[in-house]
């Protein structure tokens, strides 16, 4: 008789090495990394119990992650039964294991048509109705008059107003493009001075008066095909008019392009700026960092010279202050810019242009964001990059300087005391 061969019991650590496998189907990080198994106990007799918590008690994938645990643990060799114990995470534990579900998707973001130099500036809010689709493509509108060129995508997708704004309406084709395997959809273009716009919304695929009626995941799948399916080509910036809160697409957002960097825009009421906290808080558990905060309609000045606070006062310095970033401008009530948007003519390209020598305090407000961004807050990636290599370029020759300054001292060193070595040995 051949002697019977006991497989001893796996270690614990096998059986999270094991469990390191078992995603979990929502998060899409694995458990044992989302911290969700507290405890493993695997007994002699090869019986394993893990204990699992899950973020909500009545979790939907329950039975999906049960099933994909006992099918992974049980064929491990060794292992006789295994046996789940069921747990719920605490308000504490699934705030942290959300931000680790979310630094996860941060890492390995998808492959975009978004070029990786290109400087991704998102315009969000707290709630609508503060102007920030206005803000958006004057901001973009003058950074393009400064010769860059810039994408503006629409990401506000049932509540989209780009198009009109920049008076472009024109459907999006799409071409082939040589070493793509499909055709890619093409923006729409507009030119500003020696800069351009490259422009994507849903308002080019269907009529401003229609109702698209499409659930979360039907958002985040456009946007998704925005930055996937459209052939950007070069760009400097991609500047961003995200829809109102912290929802679908915001998460979408942060997923798939994380070096994306948030200007937040308020009003001047308090009540406002409360709101458009939100939006930074959620930057700030997206890993998203915030370059600034605007703060739209401001002033009123009326025909006479009186300003008037319609809205109130000091909510984007309170938003700045609260989230410890800058206030980059304050943009004044006016009417020239409903009417530029209606017209689709932003009011910041006559000023841009220099055909306007009077031109509105709001336009030269626009500007001077622009400005600020373009050459201090967020620089084109190519001039920092040049920027850095110069930096590095003057310390290397500076090294090699003090280097070759060093041999030359040493071999004077070394020649001076070769005639007193050779005295000496006669």
């Amino acid at each position: 008789m051949h002697p019977v061969t006991t497989i001893p019991a796996p270690t614990r650590d096998d059986v999270l090495g094991v469990l390191s496998g078992v995603v979990d189907p929502e998060l899409g990080s694995d458990i044992v990394s989302l911290g969700m198994v507290p405890a493993v106990d695997v007994a002699d007799d090869g019986v394993v119990r893990v204990t699992i918590k899950l973020t909500i008690g009545g979790c939907p994938l329950r039975a999906d992650i049960k099933r994909e645990v006992e099918q992974r643990v049980g064929v491990h060799p060794g292992v006789s039964d295994v046996q789940i114990s069921w747990g719920e995470m605490t308000p504490d534990e699934r705030s942290e294991t959300m931000l680790k579900a979310r630094w996860n998707a941060r890492e390995k973001a998808p492959e975009t048509e978004v070029p990786t130099r290109t400087r991704v500036l998102a315009i969000a809010s707290g709630k609508g109705g503060v102007g920030k689709s206005s803000v958006t493509v004057n901001v973009a509108a003058a950074l393009a008059s400064r010769g860059f060129t810039v994408g503006v995508l629409d990401a506000d997708i049932w509540g989209f107003s780009v198009p009109r704004l920049l008076g472009l309406d024109a459907s999006m084709e799409a071409k082939r493009i040589p070493g793509s395997d499909r055709p890619k959809i093409m923006p729409n273009e507009r030119p500003v001075g020696d800069g351009l716009l490259k422009v994507v919304s849903t308002g080019f695929m269907i009529d401003e008066e229609t109702a698209l009626m499409w659930r979360g995941l039907m958002l985040t799948k456009a946007v998704e095909q925005f930055l996937t399916d459209v052939h950007w080509g070069d760009l400097d910036y991609l500047v961003i008019d995200m829809p109102p809160g912290t929802g679908d697409v915001q998460m979408g957002l942060a997923r798939m392009l994380p070096r994306t960097e948030l200007l937040i825009v308020t009003t001047p009421a308090l009540a406002a700026q409360k709101v458009a906290q939100r939006a930074a808080d959620m930057a700030r558990r997206s890993f998203l960092p915030v370059l600034g905060v605007i703060e739209n309609m401001s002033t009123f000045t009326c025909d006479h010279g009186v300003a008037y606070e319609l809205f109130g006062s000091g909510g984007g310095q309170a938003l700045a202050d609260a989230i410890d970033a800058p206030l980059l401008g304050q943009i004044p009530l006016e009417p020239a810019i409903g009417a530029g948007g209606d017209t689709g003519r932003p009011i910041v390209l006559a000023a841009a242009a220099g055909d306007d020598p009077d031109a509105s305090p709001a336009a030269m407000a626009f500007i001077a964001i622009a400005e600020r961004l373009a050459t201090d807050i967020a620089p084109p990636h190519e001039v920092l990059d040049d920027q850095a290599m110069a930096g590095c370029s003057a310390r290397m020759l500076d090294a090699v300087d003090v280097a070759f300054k060093k041999l030359d001292s040493d071999s004077e060193a070394v020649a001076a005391k070769a005639p007193a070595a050779q005295s000496s040995s006669s």
